[in-house]
C-alpha cells in the first residue's frame, strides 16, 4: 500500500490519498495523511480495502509533494561502513569510534525544509554539496502506546511505513561547525528530500530476515551513472531498535520520521571521497540530477538547483570577559540572589 500527497499542475490544492496501480486516489471523507498516521496503520489497511482503483486521477498528470509533513525529523549514522569513510574525508583517519558501538547515534535536522520529489534542492553557496541515500522510518499510532521508552518489539508496531530519504549536506560548513563539537546544523538543515511515497510495513515484511533487520537494496546515481550500492540490513542495528532508542526518555509520534542514516559503499560522496583520498566523484554542481532507490519503496529523484546566497555572518567580537559594568563592582540585590 502506498501513500503520497500531490497537487495538480497550476493548482494550489493538495491532494492526499493513496497510490493504487498508476493513479492517485484521495482517502476517503478528505482525510489527511496526518489523520491516517494518527490512525495507525490497520485502520489504514481498513480505508484502503473499500478504494474504487477507478477513481481520482493518474498519476502522470500530478505532482507528487512530500509523502507526509513530518512533525519531526531524527536522522541516525548507523551505517559503519559509511562512518569510516566519511571520518577519512574529515581528517585523512579512517576511525569509528568505540562509542559509536554502544548506542545508535541521532541528530535533529529541519522539518521545515522537507522537499518532496519534484523540489530541487537549492544548497547554500558550498564547494562540497553531498547526497545522503537512507530509507527513513514513519511513525504510526499504536492503540495503547504513547511511544515513551519503547522496547524493540513495540517499537516495531510503530513503524507505520518506509520512504526514500536524501539528507543533502553541505560538507565544507559542515566540517567547520563540527570542529566546535555541535553539530551537524547549517550544512544540513537547508533541505531533507522524502519520497516518493509512504509504502506501508507490511509490504516490506518479507525483506525482513532472521534477526529483523531489512535486507532490502538501496543504489544511488548521480547523471544516470550509479556511484553507489548496499542493503539497508547491513546497518548496525534493526529500524526498530533505532524507534526504540529515540523513545528512550522521550516519546515518538505518529508522523516523526527517523532516517537510518546514509547506507555504506558510496551512500554518499563524501564516504568515496575519504576512500580514495581525493573528490572522486566531484562534488554536485547545478544541474546534477540525484537518482536514490530503495528497494520495494521506488526511486526519489532531484535535480540540484542553483545555490542561494546568504547575508554575512559576523564573527565574533573579543570581548574582555569583565565581571562589572563600567569598572564598577555591582552589589546584587536580594532579587538578584533569588533569581
Amino acid at each position: 500500500m502506498r501513500i503520497a500527497r500531490w497537487r495538480h499542475s497550476g493548482s494550489a490544492t493538495v491532494g492526499e490519498g493513496f497510490v493504487v496501480g498508476d493513479r492517485v486516489v484521495p482517502f476517503p471523507g478528505g482525510l489527511s495523511v496526518a489523520q491516517v498516521l494518527a490512525a495507525g496503520l490497520p485502520a489504514a489497511l481498513r480505508l484502503h480495502e473499500g478504494l474504487d482503483a477507478g477513481d481520482g486521477a493518474p498519476l502522470a498528470e500530478v505532482m507528487l509533494l512530500s509523502p507526509l509533513v513530518p512533525a519531526a525529523i531524527r536522522d541516525f549514522v548507523a551505517f559503519e561502513e559509511h562512518v569510516e569513510g566519511v571520518s577519512a574525508s574529515v581528517d585523512g583517519r579512517s576511525e569509528v569510534v568505540p562509542q559509536w558501538y554502544e548506542a545508535p547515534t541521532f541528530y535533529f535536522t529541519n522539518p521545515h525544509t522537507v522537499l518532496g520529489p519534484a523540489d530541487p534542492v537549492s544548497p547554500p553557496v558550498t564547494e562540497r554539496l553531498d547526497f545522503e541515500l537512507e530509507i527513513a522510518v514513519v511513525i504510526g499510532a499504536v492503540e495503547g502506546s504513547d511511544g515513551t521508552n519503547l522496547t524493540p518489539a513495540r517499537a516495531a508496531e510503530h513503524v507505520f511505513g518506509y520512504t526514500v530519504m536524501n539528507d543533502w549536506s553541505a560538507r565544507d560548513l559542515q566540517a567547520r561547525e563540527m570542529k566546535v563539537r555541535l553539530g551537524p546544523a547549517k550544512g544540513k538543515d537547508f533541505g531533507t528530500s522524502l519520497g516518493p511515497w509512504i509504502v506501508t510495513a507490511d509490504e516490506l515484511h518479507g525483506f525482513l530476515d532472521e534477526e529483523g533487520f531489512l535486507a532490502v537494496r538501496a543504489r544511488a546515481r548521480v547523471n544516470g551513472e550509479l556511484v553507489g550500492e548496499d542493503l539497508v540490513s547491513n546497518a548496525g542495528w534493526p529500524l526498530p531498535e533505532l524507534v526504540a532508542y529515540a523513545s528512550r526518555n522521550s516519546r515518538v509520534v505518529p508522523g516523526d520520521v527517523l532516517g537510518s542514516g546514509t547506507t555504506g559503499n558510496g551512500g554518499c560522496l563524501g564516504e568515496l571521497w575519504g576512500r580514495r583520498g581525493a573528490l572522486d566523484p566531484p562534488p554536485l554542481r547545478e544541474g546534477d540530477t540525484v537518482s536514490l532507490w530503495i528497494e520495494g519503496i521506488g526511486e526519489l529523484r532531484t535535480v540540484v538547483g542553483p545555490a542561494v546566497p546568504a547575508p554575512a555572518v559576523p564573527a565574533a567580537r573579543p570581548r574582555p570577559r569583565n565581571r562589572h559594568r563600567g569598572g564598577t563592582p555591582v552589589l546584587l540585590s536580594d532579587t538578584d540572589r533569588s533569581g
